[in-house]
């Protein structure tokens, strides 16, 4: 230190204060030593903002990370190594320091400490500190702690406090001169504790500096990155195409697309929240993987089912889109709101109950095994409306509208007067290993663009009547329930009642049914790895006014899928599932669908 600076000691009365400081602090301290500063200390001076918390754990070299230099900001920094000269904390705790040292408030009276005992023996030099020489500060709880240990981090924390003080009452000219022997001793102390001020010095300059260069070059305060890359190893296998009319068998000659494919999507995601109860998504999208169904989104025949299909499959031929975008907001504290703008999905706006089944990057391979059909009705890259959340504590309640093209206003289109789809669902979750949800589902599609099914059943059942203006009324049942830490079982079972609105088939009805049961095995093998096995009925037609489209026979769905959790970061699930008699029709081959599916999440 310069020489003025000490020569500015020698004039101090706080150096009367630094000494008690030793004696009373470190002699209340009896319990055994925490680790961390921002825990427990009970440092004499809070931080500024422009200031660092320092963990006592330094002396053994443990790295520190530093995030969040804002309330609002949630960009991540990378965290130091841990041999690094100066290490660093995350933003999140330089901010959880800094907040609490704006939240300690400085004692004026020993009084305000309420765990303070005025018959402790060490209470008049506590008293002296605070009432003479104003340089402790308490908890936020009015609270000195002072039967805990002391780091002697935290002790040069409170040091370079009280020298702090030193120079405030000698600029104020303040006439009480410390005595020769208040001199000495913090002469005494300043050579004994030299390395922990030269530390801590060092240590704030150092993050002040990298503090200053994250919020240089952050992305965002309000808004967090985060990206989903799949790449997918695929194929379908068959003796041929399957056919839907009853009773005929399909032509030997027409073979199923057989090729291996590798093929991508790639999600970044911009969650971006403003009170930190609320968040707004957008999401771009690029993907090239090709759906085994019937001439769909590729133009291409792959199966001729929609049965096939995976759960992770569509193609823009890798132009990117803007897929995701909605904000939910809180309504109170026991609602929750949606707007949509655009590429609404029923399942991500009420609960499917699927657990770990459910997500298309590492839950079932397939569109069918993921959640009950219902949950599909409606779902379009240009689906748009709103959702409400209520939870009442044990007891939930959904409502949830979607309109696919609400941005045209022309005839059979707009928010209200082309296809929508209106759910109302009750969720009972007695327990918190036990999920059920009784879903119904309004549907309405004015002719073109008729889909009950969410393409996961036969074209019958997607189109019982062709394509002529459908309603249908939609009923789901979902459960899932954690026997154990270890195993779920869970499963689903709906039904439909479609009705023609127009066409020479005008008041038609049939009747469409669905059902799975699910088996999943967590911690498989290793811990995080998941083993799910499905068995179930895509939608079929069992009745119809029309029997030329109705299903005379059943397929069955066989699926089992291993996701093997590689990294925190990249899990690879193969899987494979089995389509008998598909489009529920006895004549058709048996189709055989495989994957690898690598996922990379950042």
């Amino acid at each position: 230190m310069s020489r003025t600076f000490w020569n500015a000691i020698r004039l101090s009365p706080a150096v009367v204060g630094a000494a008690i400081l030793v004696a009373g602090t470190a002699a209340i301290a009896a319990e055994t030593p925490e680790t961390k500063i921002a825990s427990e200390a009970t440092t004499a001076a809070s931080l500024d903002s422009s200031t660092l918390a320092l963990s006592a754990d330094a002396t053994t070299g443990s790295s520190v990370n530093v995030n969040n230099l804002g309330a609002n900001n949630t960009q991540l920094a990378q965290a130091a190594p841990a041999n690094q000269a100066q290490p660093a904390r995350s933003l999140d705790q330089i901010n959880q320091y800094v907040q609490e040292g704006q939240d300690m408030g400085q004692v004026t009276s020993v009084s305000q400490l309420t765990d303070v005992d005025p018959t402790h023996w060490a209470f008049q030099a506590l008293q002296s500190l605070v009432e003479r020489y104003g340089c402790i500060e308490g908890y936020p709880d009015r609270t000195y702690r002072g039967n805990r240990a002391l780091t002697r981090y935290e002790f040069a924390a409170g040091l370079n406090a009280c020298l702090d003080r030193i120079q405030e009452l000698i600029a104020a000219a303040v006439a009480d001169l410390p005595s020769r022997e208040d001199i000495a001793t913090i002469r005494r102390l300043q050579e004994e504790f030299a390395a922990e001020l030269a530390t801590l010095r060092g240590r704030v300059d150092a993050l002040e500096a990298r503090t200053a260069r994250l919020e240089a070059q952050q992305f965002s305060t309000t808004t967090k990155l985060r990206g989903e890359v799949i790449f997918a190893l695929a194929g379908a296998f068959g003796d041929s195409r399957a056919v839907p009319s009853p009773g005929n068998p399909p032509d030997r000659d027409d073979d199923i697309e057989n090729n291996i494919i590798l093929a991508n999507r790639v999600r970044l995601n911009f969650d971006t929240s403003f009170s930190g109860r609320d968040l707004l998504r957008t999401r771009l999208q690029a993907r090239n993987i090709t759906q085994f169904d019937t001439a769909g989104g590729d133009n291409i025949n792959v199966t001729g089912t929609n049965m096939s299909r995976l759960s992770f499959d569509g193609s823009e031929g890798n132009d990117v889109i803007l897929d995701d975008l909605w904000y939910r907001f809180p309504i109170g504290r026991n609602a929750r709101a949606w707007i949509i703008a655009n590429s609404g999905e029923l399942n991500d706006l009420v609960g499917t109950f699927r657990g770990p089944f459910a997500s298309s990057s590492d839950g079932s391979i397939s569109r069918f095994g993921r959640f009950g059909p219902l949950y599909y009705i409606n779902n379009t890259t240009t689906s748009s409306g709103a959702a409400l959340n209520l939870d009442f504590g044990g007891i939930g309640i959904d409502a949830a509208y979607l309109t696919q093209n609400g941005f045209d206003p022309r005839d059979k289109n707009g928010l209200f007067n082309g296809d929508y789809a209106a759910l109302g669902q009750i969720v009972l979750f007695p327990k918190s290993n036990f999920n059920l949800g009784l879903t119904y589902v309004r549907y309405y599609s004015p002719g073109t663009r008729v889909n009950l099914t969410g393409s996961t059943g036969s074209g019958f059942a997607q189109r019982p009547f062709g394509n002529v203006a459908t309603s249908s009324d939609n009923f789901g049942a979902t459960l899932n329930w954690r026997l154990s830490q270890n195993f779920v079982f869970g499963g689903w079972f709906g039904y439909s009642i479609a009705e023609a609105k127009s066409g020479p088939n005008e008041g038609d009805n049939a009747n469409i049914m669905n059902y799975a049961v699910s088996l999943g095995f967590t911690d498989f093998g290793r811990k995080g790895n998941f083993l799910g096995l499905i068995a179930g009925v895509p939608p079929k037609v069992i009745d119809s006014d029309n029997n030329a489209r109705e299903d005379d026979d059943t397929t069955y769905h066989l699926e089992a899928f291993y996701r093997i959790q590689a990294t925190n970061n990249i899990s690879i699930t193969p899987g494979v599932f089995v389509l008998l008699n598909p489009e529920h029709n006895d004549n058709n081959s048996t189709i055989y669908v495989g994957t690898i599916r690598t996922t990379f999440s950042f």
